[in-house]
């Protein structure tokens, strides 16, 4: 008995997560960028421009998928110390082994594409944290749904699976446009 719980525990639990992953954002609107985007995009030409729209082939996204996003995420975390910038608009790699939320995601997105990752499967994205935060992470979309690479955790997880309020995000195809969100806990309190 206490097996056959056991199989049914796992596959209820494992339908469960791959609900919350097979969804992409919901996007809307245009948006305008945040403060320290356009500096961004001006000194980080993959950030903005990337390669053109990529054909729907198999790539890095989907053969090395999840492996690649969570070797980078640790990589990233474990190689950068959590420092506030002295401006909020100031939007940069890492500098010195240092950084805040928008460097660890920048840094993520910049080591994803080198090594061979679609740019066009990257967005960064502007969230509320769980105690009411600003902060930035990294949207990777696989072809099962959006996962978050997040400077606060080494875990790479489905979007709908973290404690986030999704405001806006880098579009995935016209990279220096920015979208409106609105998902997440407290979405409806936006709209």
């Amino acid at each position: 008995m206490r097996r056959l719980f056991c199989v049914a525990s796992l596959v209820f639990f494992s339908v469960q997560f791959q609900a919350l992953a097979g969804q992409p954002l919901p996007v809307g609107r245009s948006i305008g960028a945040p403060v320290g985007f356009a500096s961004a995009c001006a000194s980080y030409r993959w950030l903005c421009h990337g390669t053109a729209v990529q054909a729907r082939t198999r790539g890095p996204a989907d053969e090395a998928g999840m492996p690649l996003l969570r070797r980078v995420t640790r990589a990233v975390n474990l190689s950068v110390r959590s420092v506030e910038d002295r401006s909020a608009d100031d939007w940069t790699l890492p500098v010195g082994g240092r950084g805040d939320c928008e460097d660890y995601a920048l840094q993520k997105m910049k080591d994803l594409i080198d090594a061979g990752f679609p740019a066009n499967r990257l967005a960064l994205s502007v969230v509320i944290g769980p105690h009411d935060e600003n902060h930035v992470v990294l949207i990777a979309r696989l072809d099962d749904g959006d996962y978050v690479l997040d400077n606060l955790n080494n875990g790479v997880r489905p979007w709908r699976a973290t404690p986030y309020t999704f405001l806006a995000t880098q579009d995935f195809r016209a990279r220096s446009t920015w979208r409106v969100t609105l998902a997440g806990p407290r979405a409806n309190e936006f709209s």
